[in-house]
């Protein structure tokens, strides 16, 4: 599985190989009920092959057709409007006050669109700048603390790779958990070297991982796109997972366990392991939203849901006002 971000720089990549001219289009701003969020982006060939999204479909399907009409020649990048009226949002399939803003870039440069790919691909995170008053484009680092920033003549987007879920533990919920997460885009991976869980592990997409839980965290190089959930209930497994994580950029570190467990697993990690009171303050246990939930498939969408939460940046409750990781540490990954 790949981010939205790889995927549509790689397709432009081969696109452009095969003598292909292309546009790119972004979700600069909305307002009201929009399909997409600001950021979104697509690639759109001259034959109106498309990768990515902006909207539900119905806003593709007109970029195409200008693109088919030439309508989206010439080099310097402008801003398009949908669902201003009434009208449009209806024509276009937006919910009802649903606006998009976008900007589109005709002839984006490929060798800046390919530095992007390569700081992706080395774990980094990524602000590209597109100033439609000069018609330049710019790429330098970024931190997951950035966020995407529109004047309307100067656009900032972040860019990184793909959102990663690392499970320590191959039990029931893990299972629940692992499936949910896909379908949110996750990269899952799932790691337990007690053989009586891992021999029947078979949820298709997420990969087992061999070894002891601490080598994968250390192995995976976590970024700030990273999130580990640790399930075991072995403090064997979870708390040496937990050590190497609570030190990486991972936007999420939780653990599975009853308040009172959480409390003594705080303690030794504090007592026990080279870790500050602010690194194991980032710790979500007990892991996930409080929503009453008891059974395997219901402790998954809490989990989800807390990681949700803090991935967009949004209080969950008293355990969302952890600590993240530190805007210096979550800026590069090595």
């Amino acid at each position: 599985m790949d981010s939205q971000d790889g995927e549509v720089l790689s397709a432009v990549r081969r696109w452009a190989d095969q003598g292909h001219r292309f546009a790119l289009v972004t979700v600069a701003r909305t307002w009201g009920s929009a399909p997409r969020p600001p950021g979104a982006w697509m690639a759109l060939r001259d034959d109106g092959r498309v990768q990515g999204s902006v909207s539900g479909g119905c806003v593709e399907d007109d970029l195409i057709a200008r693109m088919a009409a030439g309508e989206l020649g010439g080099t310097r990048s402008f801003v398009r409007h949908y669902g201003v009226t009434r009208d449009d949002a209806h024509r276009f399939g937006l919910p009802c006050g649903g606006v998009l803003e976008l900007v589109i870039e005709p002839a984006p440069d490929l060798a800046l669109l390919d530095e992007l790919a390569q700081r992706i691909a080395s774990g980094l995170l990524a602000l590209r700048t597109v100033d439609l008053a000069d018609g330049t484009v710019g790429i330098r680092d970024g931190c997951r603390s950035d966020g995407l920033e529109w004047d309307g003549t100067r656009l900032t987007t972040l860019h990184g790779p793909a959102w990663r879920l690392l499970i320590i533990g191959a039990g029931q919920i893990s299972r629940h958990l692992a499936s949910m997460a896909q379908a949110l885009d996750y990269r899952v991976l799932v790691c337990d070297p007690r053989v009586e869980y891992s021999a029947g592990w078979d949820v298709p997409g997420a990969t087992l991982l061999a070894g002891m839980p601490d080598n994968a965290v250390v192995d995976l190089a976590l970024d700030p796109r990273s999130a580990v959930v640790a399930l075991t209930h072995d403090p064997k497994l979870d708390d040496m997972a937990l050590l190497e994580a609570l030190k990486s950029p991972a936007f999420y570190v939780g653990a599975l366990g009853s308040h009172a467990n959480s409390a003594k697993r705080r303690a030794r990690l504090l007592q026990h392991f080279d870790l500050s009171e602010a690194e194991v303050a980032r710790l979500h246990g007990p892991v996930g939203v409080r929503i009453g939930s008891r059974t395997p498939p219901e402790i998954a969408v809490s989990i989800l849901a807390e990681m949700t939460a803090v991935k967009n940046g949004v209080s969950a409750g008293a355990d969302a006002q952890r600590p993240a990781a530190a805007a210096g540490v979550g800026c590069r990954v090595d």
